[in-house]
């Protein structure tokens, strides 16, 4: 019988560690299509493979949403003091900020919730939608984003997205590095250090 438990817990624990090293092994190999382009808050286009100088921090969020993303966006601004004090921020790393809520979320949208937070309208924080005239194909490149980075989000109807609550570091390459709790659990110095780390 003991034979039996062993065995049993041997399968067991050999069948989680397969789990965790499969996600592990799909997170590490995870890259941004370069070839994906989205317009920003200027109605600029914005092509993820253009610009190979720079991490990326990525925030899928929604300008509607009650909670989870306007907190994140909040840490995040605080995250971008603190990578301007160290003389980073813009140079060695920018930020993108893709709604996950293209039809509402217009540029004009987009600039007032920036406007919201205190976030000025320059190249190193970009926020990106899809170009109303082109929405329904923008659509399709946003899902190869999120896709890409196993980000998941629905709409159940309400306008009130469930999603993945998870933003995203990439390399100059879009390929992924690491991945960061959003909302309250969006450790400002954790993802700090995890950059300067990259950097150095």
């Amino acid at each position: 019988m003991k034979k039996i438990y062993l065995i049993c817990g041997l399968a067991i624990f050999f069948g989680i560690a397969a789990g965790i090293s499969f996600f592990l092994i799909r997170d590490a190999n995870a890259a941004i299509p370069s070839d994906v382009t989205l317009i920003n808050q200027n109605g600029d286009q914005y092509t993820f493979g253009k610009d190979k100088t720079k991490l990326k921090l990525i925030e899928f969020a929604y300008t509607h949403c009650p909670d989870v993303c306007p907190t994140t966006t909040q840490k995040m601004v605080g995250l971008k003091q603190q990578l301007e004090k160290k003389g980073v921020f813009g140079k060695n790393i920018e930020f993108i900020t893709i709604t996950i809520d293209p039809y509402r979320d217009t540029p004009e949208a987009l600039t007032r919730y920036m406007k919201g937070f205190g976030i000025e309208n320059g190249k190193h924080w970009v926020f990106l939608t899809g170009d109303p005239q082109n929405i329904k194909a923008d659509q399709k490149k946003l899902k190869k984003i999120t896709d890409a980075l196993q980000f998941q989000f629905k709409d159940p109807g309400n306008g009130q997205f469930v999603h993945t609550t998870f933003t995203y570091l990439v390399d100059k390459n879009n390929k992924f590095i690491a991945k960061f709790p959003m909302g309250k659990d969006f450790n400002q110095q954790d993802v700090y250090d995890k950059i300067i780390d990259k950097l150095e």
